[in-house]
């Protein structure tokens, strides 16, 4: 496995000098190249900086670094981050570091009170594995799936949120991110069950989670007992009907998986109303990058009133482009997501080499409503952000 591995890596560093080579005098990738440059310079420091298992979350308003442990739901981000840094780059340095921050989560293998397994396990050991292919991530892999699905309740028809006793049955529009999980896990692990989990949910999520107008609800509480839907509400928007503007990105996201796992034409049309419902939205700024929630009525009046939040552009950007190549005429995806990468990969959003903690991008929203992580770096807006520019790089056939 060693071998395969340092093979891996020779040639992908080889075809990324060849990249270079040949778009050598190319201005069109004059700002991928100078992002990819502050991408390994700040990935390189911030492993230097920050220790496994306590992986850099966000910014707290004192200036310190808020870090991630082993419960948070944010802690798989960074290594992921680092995976994504090294097929962007070539650097092994990035390579080595990301396999040392992946297995210090080792013990999320036995987390069950979340559907968060999958930001936390899929990011971190599922890029680890789909890279190297070493059989050492597998295990941990193969719990966490397991532990998953088993939060699937067949007789609502969804994986279960939260374990919080002030809600009955919690299922958040984020749970549509976690599906990848269980599609993988399905294949990997011959359990189809979890692909009939995944599609169920999804189902049931479009027909309760989405208005006339393809926006989403946040939660929507069921009655355990009945399958009855009890509530539909937010714990992170504006207002129970407004249209939070990360949870409109997940299930953008998350639509786009489902159709490319299950290849159900539903699934497919559902995330193509809901690109339209982002890309045609009047309150969307002109550089792309939303502001925390689509409702925000003071949105567009100065650019200073609504805070932006990058790592909703980040997610739309990627399934945009993972969209993209899912449909006959994706090309209005890709410029859409190449608008929102441009503008993130400016002064305005991207960091300065050695400033912002060492995250990538600024500018970004945790929970407004708990006044949590506002105008500040986030571990997960950096991740999507590298994964977009991955798929980015794919489509245009940038060697990596």
């Amino acid at each position: 496995m060693k071998k395969t591995f340092s093979l891996f890596l020779a040639i992908s560093t080889i075809t990324l000098s060849s990249f270079a080579k040949s778009n050598q005098g190319d201005p069109t990738y004059d700002w991928f190249k100078k992002t990819t440059e502050v991408i390994q310079f700040q990935l390189n420091k911030a492993a230097q900086t920050y220790k496994p298992g306590k992986n850099p979350r966000s910014v707290n308003p004192n200036g310190t670094v808020r870090l991630a442990g082993l419960t948070d739901w944010t802690t798989g981000f960074f290594p992921g981050s680092l995976w994504y840094g090294y097929e962007l780059t070539g650097d092994k340095k990035l390579a080595e570091e990301a396999k040392k921050f992946t297995l210090a989560l080792d013990s999320i293998r036995n987390i069950k009170n979340t559907h968060d397994v999958g930001f936390m396990l899929y990011c971190s050991y599922g890029n680890a594995y789909r890279i190297t292919k070493e059989e050492i991530y597998l295990p941990v892999l193969k719990d966490g799936a397991a532990n998953l699905y088993a939060r699937f309740n067949p007789k609502i028809g969804v994986i279960r949120s939260w374990d919080f006793p002030w809600w009955h049955y919690p299922v958040i529009i984020d749970n549509m991110m976690n599906l990848e999980y269980l599609y993988w896990g399905a294949k990997q692990f011959n359990k189809p069950e979890y692909t009939n989990a995944a599609d169920t949910h999804a189902l049931t999520t479009m027909k309760n989670h989405y208005r006339k107008d393809f926006s989403s609800y946040h939660v929507v509480d069921y009655d355990p007992a009945t399958g009855k839907v009890l509530r539909k509400a937010t714990h992170q928007g504006l207002t129970d009907e407004s249209a939070w503007a990360r949870g409109q990105a997940w299930g953008l996201y998350g639509y786009t998986v489902c159709y490319e796992k299950s290849k159900n034409p539903k699934f497919l049309q559902q995330a193509e109303n809901i690109a339209k419902f982002i890309m045609n939205n009047p309150r969307t700024p002109k550089d792309k990058v939303p502001v925390w929630d689509y409702d925000v009525h003071n949105a567009l009046e100065t650019d200073d009133l609504a805070p932006r939040d990058a790592s909703a552009a980040a997610v739309i950007a990627s399934a945009l482009l993972e969209l993209s190549t899912q449909v006959k005429d994706g090309q209005k995806y890709v410029d859409y997501a190449e608008t929102i990468l441009k503008s993130l990969s400016s002064d305005a959003y991207l960091a300065k080499a050695d400033e912002n903690h060492y995250f990538l991008l600024k500018h970004s929203v945790g929970a407004f409503l708990y006044n949590s992580e506002i105008d500040t770096p986030l571990d997960y807006a950096d991740y999507y952000y590298l994964e977009a520019l991955k798929r980015y790089a794919e489509i245009k056939k940038i060697e990596l």
